[in-house]
This record gives structure tokens, C-alpha cells and sequence, in this order.
């Protein structure tokens, strides 16, 4: 079964006949949309359903697929991972993705962070790996520079990193979405070996990545609010914007920033000043680019 297959299945059981104002007469054995109510819905035959999601179907166009993808009131970019998943299979007549180029990251792009000294920034690469990063940045999650490369990953510290876990007012909605990011970034390149090996280990130690991973939902959310509970600022409620890093496949700018003359600004400027105190300006980062060149990959 191709991973076309199984998001299709796990799309059809999170849809309610209900909810697509459909008859909901008779038993059902397993929840969600039927096969041929979803064929109906997308204007296709039932075995054509039962082929994509077996994994036999020898092609699949882009107006099939936005059809299914209507009918499953996907989201935009659940919509994009069904179209990236038909092209990894070679049936919707896309170009796989390229290779992923490498984790370094750009002179400018670490002056930029640099001279954010007033909001917390990360550079994020393939898998949500934490790249680069600021002063702000180190002191609202954690001193990146004492950790190995291959434990610099946003999600591996989220689940597994006790302190960084705790920062999370509400952990369970946060990393129910970083499952979400990974499982969109798997769509681009599902064939991955450091992103196995990210996934089996976070299967293997934590049961809930377990359960969120085979859900299979997915997301690629550009811009939202997190709530932290810091051990030195205190409460905090931050909205965050990601931005792509030009010239750069794969890396991306996450930024945080708070309400200005809110209580979450003065707090901010509090941990500024502790973190100009305890974290010195540009240690970090020269730590961090001198063992990525040393260590290219996680």
C-alpha cells in the first residue's frame, strides 16, 4: 500500500456521512465516509477508490485528486500533501522533489539573526532541524550550542527534552502539530533515511508521537500563538511567523514576537537582559557552525 493509499483511508474516516449532509442509515463498521460515498462526492467509480487506496491505481490526474481532495474538505495544504504523495508514486505526472541541499546556513542568514537581539529566532531546516539561532532565541527554548547536531531537532526536543517540553502551556496541541509539520515534510521526501530514524525513535519513546504519526494529518501553518510557561520570564504569549529563507530549499525563519507594552513584551525584555548576561552574543552560534561543518548531516 503506497502512502497515497493510506492518507486517503485516514482522510475518509475523519469525514462524518453527517457532516457532508448524507443519509446515515444502516451499520457501519468503521467510522467515517464509505468508498462509494466518497465516490459520489469526487465523481469517480468506487473501484477507483478501492485501486488508489490499495495502491494499483496506475495514474491519478490533478483534477481526480483536487475532486477527492473537495469531497474531503481537505485543507490547502492537506490538499498539497495529497498531490505531493500521487507525485512520489509517479501518477500524477509531477517531478519528484529534488534532494535536499545542504544544512549550512548562509553568512547573511546568521547576521539577520544576529542583529534580532529584541525577538527569539530560529533557522529551521529538513525535519524541523534547528540550523542556526539567536541569543533570544537559545534563551526561550534551550542553549543549543551544548547540545550534539543530531539533537538539535525542534521535535525531538518537544518530546523528548523534559525542560523544553514543560516550556508548553499546552503541550498536547503543540506537538500534535509538530507531528502534523513532519508528516508534511515526509510528503516531500518520504524517502528520507534521517527522517526514518527521527520517526522510529520518537516512536519507539514516546507513545503519543506514536498514535498522532498514524493519524496521518498534516499541516503547514505560516503564522499562529503559542502560550509558554518560561522558568525564568514566566508566562508568555507569543505569536510566531515563518518565513522562507530566499535562495535556501528547506530552511526556514521562525520568529517570535510579543504584543508590544504587554505583559508578555516586559517579560521579554527581562529575558533579553538575562540572556545578554547568561548566554553571550555570537557564542552559540560560532559553536553551531563550527560542528555543522564538521558534521554535515544529523
Amino acid at each position: 500500500m503506497t502512502e497515497l493509499g493510506v492518507y486517503l483511508r485516514a482522510c475518509r474516516a475523519r469525514v462524518s456521512a453527517e457532516q457532508m449532509g448524507l443519509p446515515t442509515s444502516g451499520h457501519r463498521r468503521v467510522p467515517g465516509l464509505r468508498r462509494e460515498e466518497l465516490a459520489s462526492l469526487a465523481g469517480v467509480s468506487v473501484d477507483y477508490i478501492v485501486r488508489l487506496e490499495q495502491g494499483r491505481a496506475k495514474s491519478a490526474s490533478p483534477a481526480v485528486l483536487t475532486a477527492l481532495a473537495r469531497a474531503l474538505e481537505l485543507r490547502p495544504d492537506e490538499e498539497e500533501y495529497l498531490l505531493r504523495c500521487a507525485a512520489e508514486a509517479g501518477m500524477a505526472g509531477g517531478a519528484k522533489p529534488a534532494a535536499p541541499r545542504s544544512r549550512q546556513v548562509s553568512r547573511a542568514t546568521q547576521v539577520l539573526l544576529d542583529s534580532m537581539v529584541n525577538v527569539p529566532a530560529l533557522v529551521l531546516g529538513r525535519r524541523m532541524d534547528v540550523l542556526a539561532w539567536n541569543s533570544l532565541g537559545a534563551a526561550l527554548f534551550t542553549d543549543y550550542s551544548r547540545l550534539p547536531a543530531k539533537r538539535r531537532n525542534h521535535i525531538w526536543l518537544t518530546f523528548l527534552d523534559p525542560e523544553v517540553r514543560g516550556l508548553y502551556a499546552d503541550w498536547e496541541r503543540v506537538a500534535q502539530e509538530c507531528v502534523a509539520y513532519l508528516r508534511m515534510d515526509a510528503g516531500r521526501y518520504p524517502n528520507d533515511p534521517e527522517l526514518a530514524r527521527l520517526v522510529g525513535e520518537l516512536s519507539l519513546k514516546d507513545p503519543d508521537f506514536r498514535r498522532w504519526w498514524s493519524d496521518h494529518r498534516v499541516r503547514s501553518q505560516r503564522q499562529g500563538r503559542k502560550e509558554f510557561v518560561h522558568p525564568v520570564a514566566g508566562e508568555l504569549s507569543l505569536d510566531f511567523q515563518v518565513l522562507d529563507v530566499r535562495g535556501s530549499t528547506d530552511q526556514s525563519l521562525l520568529v517570535y514576537t510579543a504584543e508590544p507594552h504587554s505583559p508578555t513584551a516586559q517579560a521579554m525584555t527581562f529575558l533579553t537582559g538575562w540572556a545578554a548576561t547568561e548566554l553571550p552574543a555570537g557564542a552559540a552560534d560560532a559553536a553551531a557552525r563550527s560542528e555543522d561543518e564538521q558534521s554535515p548531516s544529523r
